[in-house]
């Protein structure tokens, strides 16, 4: 060090320009304002579109269709495959090339028509009448739930979730009916079925299957069947959170292994979703959640799109995970009533609105979409 500076007067120069180039380099990196990132995503306000594949539909019409996405501004699908990685593999090179992100939808607890768990009646979920959805479904008939805790049945889903991992180009593995079967419907749905739910119904309560209240057993040495309100039972609703939990946990490992994004959907804010269908997706290990902030199911009006957005980003933002505001098309009346609900997603902390789905979006919406978007550039 003695050989360093000759001279004091030759180190106070030297101090005095190390100085100087410090400041600079500090009033110039200050007024760079770095974009946040959620997983791998730069969190610019995005316009997503959930879309349903089929193998039927040539090439050409799939360009046709996602140039159409993005001429309107929008900047992901969302594309349900059937949880086919062959079909997925075909169509993802065509969106990419219009200039979207991919996101690889798949039916993840709900599982109907599939096969291979078909097979197998016993990995099925149980109500609390003891029925099973193999062949006692709730609600509809597509509901034909899996059980989360049984090691089968998770595995199965956690195959498919790598299968769709494996697809070069896309962003992420988009999780749906991540859940229980409801037990409680949106009160707008229960028209339509004829029902009151004004308490926890045992044929709409899931999963009570022998591996369920086994595993259960082990932990809290009590048999929830025997409660005398189990809606009550604390212990017994966060078993299956838990359970719900670990299958989102383990596919964000699969997912992120090769190097893919886990996202979500997932109903409206976490307390709501707790309550109606045992999901509390503010627990996960997650990149992204899209809330279904379907308004109309609710007989809300759409300042409640504002009101749930806020609720889920709220929950959420310490813990780095993107908030995507979905909105159901078929309830609005007007461009402006579309316009009003992107606006509301954007101001209440969304870093994006996705519509649901594509078939419903009409030259008019997707010219509002369109001319919102470019409102945001001014």
């Amino acid at each position: 060090m003695e050989n360093l500076f000759q001279n004091n007067s030759i180190m106070k120069v030297a101090q005095v320009f190390l100085i100087a180039l410090l400041i600079s380099f500090v009033s110039c990196t200050s007024k760079v304002e770095k974009p946040k990132v959620v997983g791998k995503t730069i969190t610019e306000f995005e316009f997503g579109v959930w879309t349903t594949a089929n193998d039927k539909k040539s090439n050409e019409e799939y360009a046709q269709e996602f140039e159409k996405y993005k001429n309107a501004g929008i900047d992901e699908v969302l594309i349900n495959t059937g949880t086919d990685p062959v079909l997925l593999n075909r169509i993802t090179p065509i969106a990419v090339e219009k200039g979207l992100k991919v996101h690889a939808w798949i039916m993840t607890m709900n599982r109907p028509g599939d096969s291979i768990a078909l097979t197998h009646p016993e990995w099925y979920a149980v109500s609390k009448e003891g029925k099973s959805c193999f062949d006692t479904r709730p609600y509809v008939d597509y509901y034909q739930w899996l059980c989360p805790t049984r090691k089968e049945s998770r595995n199965h889903i956690l195959g498919l979730v790598e299968g769709l991992a494996k697809i070069d180009g896309i962003e992420s593995v988009h999780l749906d009916y991540i859940r229980f079967s409801d037990i409680f419907l949106p009160i707008g749905l229960l028209p339509k079925y004829n029902l009151k739910q004004e308490t926890e119904l045992p044929e709409f309560d899931f999963c009570y299957c022998d591996v369920c209240i086994s595993e259960f057993e082990k932990i809290h040495h009590k048999n929830p069947k025997e409660s005398g309100n189990t809606s009550i039972d604390m212990e017994w609703k966060q078993f299956r959170l838990n359970a719900v939990k670990r299958v989102v946990d383990e596919a964000y490992e699969i997912a992120h292994k090769y190097n893919k994004n886990l996202t979500a959907a997932v109903f409206p804010y976490p307390e709501m979703a707790d309550h109606m269908v045992r999901q509390r997706w503010d627990k996960w290990n997650i990149d992204e959640v899209y809330p279904m902030i379907y308004h109309g199911f609710y007989n809300e009006e759409i300042d409640w799109i504002g009101f749930a957005t806020k609720q889920g980003v709220e929950d959420v933002k310490d813990k780095g995970i993107g908030v995507n505001t979905g909105v159901y098309i078929p309830p609005f009346k007007s461009n402006e009533e579309l316009k009003e609900a992107i606006l509301l997603a954007k101001e209440n902390g969304a870093k994006g609105v996705t519509f649901f789905d594509g078939n419903a979006l009409t030259k008019e919406y997707l010219q509002t979409i369109k001319e919102t978007k470019e409102s945001f550039k001014k």
